[in-house]
Order: C-alpha cells, then sequence, then structure tokens
C-alpha cells in the first residue's frame, strides 16, 4: 500500500494543511477510539470466558490491562516507523518528530483516560444499586441462591494468573461457589454501559458529520480511518450482543432487505451526477446499441464536424499566423503526484513560450489527476482574461494543486456516508444528497482558490469561440468500458472510429456524447468540479457515480480505459486531418506523464511456487500501464502521414526510482519538492528547447 501513499496518512496526519501536533493529536485520540472499541466488543463477547473478573473490582478496566499487549506492540512498531518516515520523507528536523510523537501520545493518553473515567463512574453506578444485597448476606443468599449443581464453569481460554495493575500479577479465582445468575448480572451492567458507550459515539459521529463542511472539522485521513474500523467492530459487537445466535441470519436478511430497496431505487445512497436531472425518471435515455447509435449517425456526425471547424477557424484568427502549430495537450492519471506534475509543467512552459500556451493550444484531455492540474491553470488563464490580477507563474497555484484531498474524503466517508442523516444542496433546480463525491470537490475547489464553481454550460461561449482550450472530460462506464465524453461542445464523431467506405468498415459506438445522451436532462447543468470527479474516480477512494439511464450504469476512473489521453486525440487529428492540413503547420502534441515508459531498470525474477497462486490476479494489476503504453504507441504508429505530427514527452521522473511520489491524493513534502524538480531535470529541458525550437522556426 505504500505505492498510494497510505503509510503517509498515518505516519505524517495532515489537519488543515499542516503536520503538527494538532493533526497527530487526533489520530492518537482516534486510535484510542479504535482500542477502546475492540475491548468494549471483545469483553461483550468474550467476557463469560473469563468470569473470575465479576469478583474483582474494575472487571473491564482490569480486562483492558490484559488485552494491552498487542495494541502496546503497535504502537512501537508506528513510532519507530514514524520517526524514519518524518525524518527521510517529510524532512522533519528531531524537534518536530517529537512533537508530533508527543502530539499522538497526548491524544491517545487522553481519550483512554476519559473512556476510563466514563467506565470508573458506570461501575460506581452498578456497586451503588447492588451495595443493598450485598451488604446484607442472608438477602444474597436468598436472591442469589446457588444452584446445588456444581457448576465447574470449564472454559475454553484458561487463566491462571492476571494483571490487577501494571507491575501487579494476582492468581485467577474460583467463582463456583457464585450462582450463575450473579455472575451474569454484573456482566450484564458491565455490558449495558459498553454498549452505551457505543450508542453515544454513534450519536457523536451523526452530529459531527451534519457540520463536516467546515473546514476545522474535517480530521486528518488516518482518524477517520481509525474511526471507521472502530464502527465497523463496535457495530458487530452490538449486533452479536442483542441478537445472539440469531445476529448472523438477521444480518443476512437485511441485506437482502437493503438490496431489494436499493435496485428499486427506494432507498438510494448512489452518488450522482451533480446538476443532471435524475427527477424525470420518464426521459432518461435507454441504454444500449440503437440509442448510440441514433446520436452518431453519418448526418450528426457531419453537423458536428462542422460546428468543430468553425471553432478550428475561430482558433486559427486568433493566433495571426497563416499556418501556426496547433497544440494539442494529454495529462496522465495519478491522483496529486500528476496534478502537481502537470501545473509544474504547464507553467514552466507557458513561461518558455511568453505566456501563450493557452492561447496555441485548442484542446485537451486526459485522466485523473492530470486533468484536474489542467482544468486548474486553464481556469487560472481564463480568470486572467477576465480581468483578475492573475500571475500563472506564481508558486502559490503550485502550492495550491498539492495540497490534501483525501482528509475530507475520509471524513465524509466514515461520518456522511455511514452514520450522519443525509444533508442536501442544490444545483440549479435539483437536489442533491452531500457525501464523500461532494466533499472532494468541495475541498479540490478551496484547495483552488473557490475558482471552479461553474457549470459546463458557463464554458459553452469561451470554447465555441477558442477563447480558453475545450476540454474533454472522460470517463469509463464500469458496464461495458465505453467512454463518456462530457464537454461544451457537441462530441459525435468521436463515438467511433472513422467509417471506411471504400472497405465497408463500420465500427459500433465505443464513446459516447454526454451532451446527447442526455439531452433531455439538462445535462451542461452539470458541475465543472463533478466532470472532474467522474474522470478521477479511483476505485473505492471515490463512490463511482450511477447515471439516469434505463437500464442504470455507472462511471469511473477514466484511466481504466485510457490513463493518458492520447486515444481521444488521435481520433481528434483523425476526424479534422483535411483541416489541420490546409491550415496548419501540423500538430504539437504534448504528452505530460506521471511516469515514464518501460520498466527495464527492474530486475526480473525468477518464478516461484508462489506465483501459480497470485500471477494469474496479480497480472492486469502490475501489467495495467505497460499494456495501456504498448497500445498507445501501436496506435500511434498508425497515424497519417499526410498530417505532421510533433510529439513531446515531459515525464516525472523521481530522483531516486525507489522513492518515488505516491499514487494517491495525499503527498509528503519529500515528493512535492521531487516532482517540483522533476520538471527540470535533463530529459525535460530537452524536450522544451526542442519544442521552443520547432516553434521559433514555424515563426
Amino acid at each position: 500500500m505504500n505505492h498510494f501513499g497510505s503509510d503517509s496518512l498515518f505516519l505524517a496526519p495532515e489537519y488543515m494543511g499542516k503536520v503538527d501536533f494538532l493533526s497527530a493529536f487526533f489520530v492518537g485520540a482516534a486510535y484510542g477510539v479504535f482500542v477502546m472499541s475492540w475491548n468494549i466488543t471483545t469483553f461483550i463477547l468474550f467476557s463469560n470466558f473469563f468470569k473470575f473478573l465479576a469478583a474483582t473490582s474494575k472487571p473491564f478496566l482490569k480486562y483492558c490491562l490484559n488485552n494491552a499487549g498487542i495494541p502496546l506492540l503497535f504502537l512501537i512498531n508506528y513510532f519507530v516507523q514514524l520517526i524514519r518516515f518524518d525524518h527521510l520523507k517529510e524532512l522533519m528536523a528531531t524537534g518536530e518528530i517529537i512533537l508530533i510523537a508527543t502530539g499522538f501520545l497526548t491524544g491517545l493518553i487522553l481519550f483512554i483516560s476519559f473512556s476510563f473515567f466514563y467506565f470508573y463512574g458506570s461501575e460506581q453506578v452498578i456497586l451503588r444499586t447492588l451495595r443493598p444485597v450485598i451488604s446484607n448476606p442472608q438477602q444474597f443468599m436468598e436472591k442469589y441462591k446457588p444452584l446445588p449443581v456444581v457448576h465447574h464453569h470449564e472454559t475454553t481460554i484458561k487463566v491462571k494468573y492476571f494483571l490487577t495493575g501494571f507491575f501487579t500479577v494476582r492468581k485467577a479465582r474460583n467463582v463456583t461457589h457464585y450462582s450463575q445468575s450473579f455472575l451474569d448480572l454484573i456482566f450484564n451492567r458491565h455490558n449495558f454501559a459498553a454498549v452505551m458507550a457505543i450508542v453515544l459515539a454513534f450519536l457523536f459521529l451523526m452530529i459531527y458529520g451534519l457540520f463536516l463542511d467546515t473546514p476545522q472539522l474535517q480530521l486528518p485521513a488516518a482518524a477517520s480511518i481509525f474511526v471507521f474500523f472502530s464502527i465497523l467492530i463496535a457495530a458487530s459487537g452490538a449486533l452479536a450482543y442483542w441478537l445472539d445466535t440469531w445476529s448472523v441470519p438477521v444480518a443476512l436478511l437485511l441485506v437482502l432487505i437493503f438490496n431489494f430497496l436499493f435496485r428499486y431505487e427506494y432507498l438510494d445512497i448512489r452518488n450522482k451526477a451533480f446538476g443532471l436531472n435524475y427527477e424525470d425518471k420518464s426521459r432518461r435515455p435507454a441504454y444500449n446499441l440503437n440509442s448510440m447509435l441514433a446520436i452518431s449517425s453519418n448526418e450528426q456526425l457531419t453537423k458536428d464536424s462542422l460546428h468543430m471547424i468553425a471553432t478550428l477557424n475561430q482558433w486559427k484568427q486568433k493566433q495571426g499566423e497563416e499556418k501556426p502549430l496547433l497544440y494539442i495537450i494529454n495529462v496522465s492519471g495519478g491522483g496529486n503526484r500528476s496534478s502537481t506534475f502537470t501545473v509544474n509543467v504547464l507553467s514552466h512552459l507557458d513561461s518558455a513560450l511568453g505566456g501563450a500556451l493557452m492561447k496555441k493550444t485548442f484542446i485537451y484531455s486526459g485522466a485523473s489527476g492530470g486533468m484536474l492540474g489542467a482544468t486548474y491553470y486553464r481556469e487560472l488563464y481564463r480568470q486572467k482574461l477576465k480581468g483578475k490580477n492573475i500571475d500563472l507563474q506564481d508558486a502559490q497555484y503550485k502550492k495550491n494543486i498539492a495540497r490534501d484531498l483525501l482528509n475530507p474524503i475520509f471524513s465524509a466517508y466514515v461520518s456522511r456516508d455511514l452514520v450522519a442523516p443525509a444533508q442536501k444542496f442544490s444545483v440549479g433546480p435539483y437536489r442533491f444528497v452531500k457525501d464523500r463525491g461532494y466533499a472532494f470537490e468541495q475541498q479540490l475547489n478551496y484547495n483552488t482558490g473557490n475558482i471552479l464553481t461553474d457549470r459546463i454550460a458557463d464554458y459553452e461561449a469561451e470554447e465555441r469561440t477558442a477563447s480558453i482550450p475545450i476540454g474533454l472530460f472522460c470517463s469509463t462506464v464500469s458496464q461495458d468500458g465505453r467512454k463518456l465524453i462530457v464537454c461544451s461542445q457537441p462530441v459525435s464523431y468521436l463515438m467511433r472510429p472513422q467509417k471506411d467506405s471504400a472497405r465497408g468498415i463500420t465500427a459500433e459506438p465505443d464513446a459516447i456524447d454526454y451532451g446527447a445522451f442526455f439531452k433531455d436532462l439538462n445535462p451542461y447543468n452539470l458541475r465543472l468540479l463533478t466532470a472532474l470527479r467522474m474522470n478521477a474516480t479511483f476505485p473505492y477512494v471515490l463512490p463511482n457515480v450511477w447515471l439516469p439511464t434505463h437500464p442504470i450504469v455507472d462511471v469511473m476512473d477514466a484511466g481504466l480505459r485510457d490513463n493518458y489521453g492520447q486515444e481521444i486525440t488521435l481520433r481528434f487529428m483523425d476526424v479534422f486531418d483535411e483541416w489541420i492540413k490546409q491550415n496548419t503547420s501540423g500538430v504539437i502534441y504534448i504528452q505530460i506523464r506521471d511516469r515514464k515508459k518501460g520498466e527495464w531498470e527492474e530486475d526480473f525474477k525468477e518464478p516461484g511456487v508462489g506465483d501459480i497462486l497470485y500471477k494469474p490476479v496479480t497480472t492486469l494489476q502490475y501489467n495495467f500501464y505497460k499494456v495501456q503504453d504498448y497500445m498507445q504507441e501501436s496506435m500511434m504508429s498508425y497515424t497519417k502521414n499526410n498530417v505532421p505530427v510533433y510529439r513531446f514527452s515531459f515525464v516525472y521522473e523521481p530522483a531516486s526510482q525507489k522513492k518515488g511520489a505516491a499514487l494517491s491524493f495525499h503527498l509528503t513534502e519529500r515528493e512535492k519538492k521531487d516532482i517540483a524538480a522533476s520538471v527540470y531535470n535533463q530529459k525535460n529541458t530537452n524536450t522544451l528547447e526542442q519544442l521552443i525550437e520547432l516553434q521559433n522556426g514555424n515563426k
């Protein structure tokens, strides 16, 4: 999981954009929640195996003390890893590391102390209730008289000695002289207190979820993960306690009921495309081949192509050259690693071109993080055209896009998606539920200075007149792998490869023009932020977006189909090859990649017995990006020779191959610096020089 940056979430927790005492404090407190949830749940389920505890004072405290081995081992390992990670990857000084460790311990100790204070108070209540009976031997014998049958209290877990204090050991007491009803009474009273603690925790999370839009309430991602697993443990414990042997059948029944309600939309927890009309079910399009063919007819393709040619002519007029070079940008997926590298490259490239990069660029596409970065940079350019005082070379914009996006996702998942009552917000006339998808969008907008608030419709005129580059926001339909293309302009000509009338070859659509397909559901009311999220829906981290179709389908990350955006670019150049040939000096095709091609620097190992078991499962995972590289290089070789294409690839290569930035929506300080430095490495510098030379030669 290090490849995805999961270690940094725990070892360098971030709160309000900082890794400090307070961020570690929250993670420490959340770890305390997890430990206490584990102790409470196991005490409820297994206290009958330790009946001798009923004859002691503070039985739950003693149970926790004797159960502390695993949490302590975790703590020791955690602090060893924390010191190494923060020193080597976060580049922290010794004093800062000590402060982080102190914050974690402070949060942990305070929560554990608070928990024991609660259970100590509960025990005092229990003692006050039982004292009148216990203090009167005659009454005690009458009420809890042992049965004549001897109870051996045999258990599968045999305990001879147990800790009563940190350094005090005591022999387990024989309690066969107590009646079963008395022992059950003691444990049931403590179990009730434990269950009440779980209920109070759930109520707190519900209230917390109602105010999650406040940045100060967005916990570090690691804290949310600890709380999430605490909920799972507590919920399973409560279910087993209340239902006993019926817990499994009831759980299965609940799953079946939930599935029924979900399937027929009586209960709808699915994430939606914010801005699209889900209310008018009668106008939902049928998701089938006939619907695809209807919006990609020859007449429609011709109409939309002519519309785009008019936009291309507008772009040419703005260049001030007879045959300018047509710039097309592709960006790769890769979370914050890719978005940060993309903004750094675009800024550097724009500076080298005298601030003319966005003016020269006609269209851009790609996947995931790269599109977040490219769209942010385009928006900065757009705001500058509107008169805002924006310096595109300002280093602050590079810092903005590198900010954390994981904290709000996990916080919303734990509090809103699982526990809190649904809260809604409006996009135009439609209402949507706030979930972790919404939290992601809001955080991205907050990180970038709240400039990404417009809808797709708001970009139509500026893109149609080529005032700003056209954005193609793709996502992948998970049911059949088709590409959904969100754009403010009609793009039916990108839905399938061009028809070869001479050979009679007509391929069926493998892509969908979003605007045409959902024409009756107000498609351009979609938020730009949602289009970006649909393009960057990393599995499990963000929810798949379901679409209002018959039958319902959902979309996820564009990288599943094309992680680099090249497929759609080559199709665009193929459609408009004649216009490009007659009106330009060729295409400057800029690729911004978060990984280099080929992995020959890694030595292949001789296969072992284990490969027989896991290789069939992991082969696609390990070769996913390589396979796309092979396919796209082959596609590139088939481009028509009569359209000059000059490809320039800017690639993120870490200074140390084994210390590259993680594929995550969170970056460490060392990773941010490594990404920024990679823009200026020798290979990228040479690429930039070649591009500038070609551009100057065209003049």
